[in-house]
């Protein structure tokens, strides 16, 4: 098969998560310059996608282990890197809020809701289109969370609620496909946002001051005065004051699969037809734009509507294929290589970056 001159980097089936996430990597400091990024995991059913994105599945849960780091794979690996590049920028500066979204059966669920004892259960959203065009899920939970620990602990909950059904290919394939966000919040200060900051010690200053912006979790010690006025520096901290979001979207894909090689049945079989109808919107998709027709069908999906900003839009796309190397499966190969080539052929001009100030000392 020659489809793999396509390809930007195949690794052989010895090479570690270390060596896939060594290319990942470069990717994320586009966040904190202002970009969006969004990873995804595309193959059979069994190919190693999961494992590739998490890493370790625990027997008997859908969770992922961390006991063996060296095996974790790009989501963990992803959130420690961003926290690690947020830990180099001026303390208070960043704030992290993640969303963790299954798409079963063409519905959407949201992983991190909680009911009313504080249970964490998927509660189903929509998906729409904003008057600017973008994509949004109306009343989406979103968690902030203040390193990566806490985000494996909020991810593992939300996994637990993940659909799985055993096949002949795979004996915990994911029935869903999962996204899991992070929404990178950058507080700006400076009286001209495009040109320069206020001083180092100034801006500090500031983010005390107007910590009543910040989520909850944040504040801390940093609260605001209890008499409930605002003082006249507090008013000019805030017109000085601008957020800028960028955010990361990681999707572990469920898995294609023909239904004769998986041998489901009843409502597997049902799971599986609504896995293999998103999965070909999302070809369409991203043929639709590869060959620049005037429609691209975003909505004939909740897959492709909800990752439009992502696919199409205003981010970094990379996808990861996984291929199982047996010949019994070369048709299902040959179909996901099909699928990274047209991924391959889209051409979105230069990628939009977010308005940042450029970090300097001098005002």
């Amino acid at each position: 098969v020659n489809h793999c001159t396509l390809f930007l980097r195949v690794y052989n089936d010895s090479e570690s998560q270390d060596a896939v996430f060594a290319d990942v990597a470069p990717l994320l400091t586009s966040l904190l310059d202002g970009y969006n990024v969004c990873i995804m995991a595309y193959g059979q059913t069994g190919s190693g996608k999961t494992y590739t994105m998490l890493g370790p599945q625990l027997e008997g849960n859908s969770a992922f282990s961390v006991e063996d780091e060296s095996e974790l794979g790009i989501i963990p690996r992803a959130t420690e890197e961003v926290f690690r590049l947020i830990s180099e920028k001026p303390p208070g500066s960043y704030w992290v809020e993640v969303s963790v979204v299954e798409v079963y059966n063409n519905e959407i669920f949201d992983l991190l809701a909680k009911d009313s004892y504080g249970k964490v259960f998927g509660v189903k959203r929509d998906v729409i289109t904003t008057r600017e065009g973008k994509s949004d899920v109306p009343l989406l939970t979103q968690e902030t969370v203040e390193n990566a620990s806490e985000f494996l602990h909020l991810v593992n909950k939300g996994l637990q609620l993940r659909v799985r059904h055993p096949t002949l290919v795979h004996a915990h394939s994911s029935r869903s496909h999962l996204v899991v966000t992070l929404t990178i919040t950058t507080i700006v200060f400076g009286d001209n946002f495009g040109t320069s900051w206020e001083d180092e010690q100034t801006s500090q200053r500031l983010n005390k001051e107007v910590s009543c912006t910040f989520p909850q979790k944040m504040r801390d010690s940093k609260s605001a005065s209890s008499s409930g006025t605002s003082s006249p520096v507090q008013l000019e901290a805030t017109e000085k004051m601008k957020q800028v979001k960028t955010r990361l979207q990681l999707v572990d894909l469920a898995g294609s699969e023909c239904v004769g090689m998986s041998g489901v049945t009843g409502a597997a079989l049902r799971e599986t037809s609504f896995i293999n109808r998103s999965l070909s919107a999302l070809a369409d998709v991203l043929g639709a734009i590869a060959e620049q027709r005037s429609h691209v069908p975003y909505r004939n999906s909740k897959l492709t509507h909800l990752l439009q900003d992502s696919v199409g839009g205003d981010a970094k796309l990379l996808v990861m294929l996984c291929i199982s190397p047996g010949q019994k499966y070369l048709t299902e190969s040959v179909q996901s290589l099909g699928f990274g080539t047209r991924a391959r052929q889209v051409q979105r001009g230069q990628v939009k970056k977010k308005n940042f100030p450029v970090l300097s000392k001098a005002k």
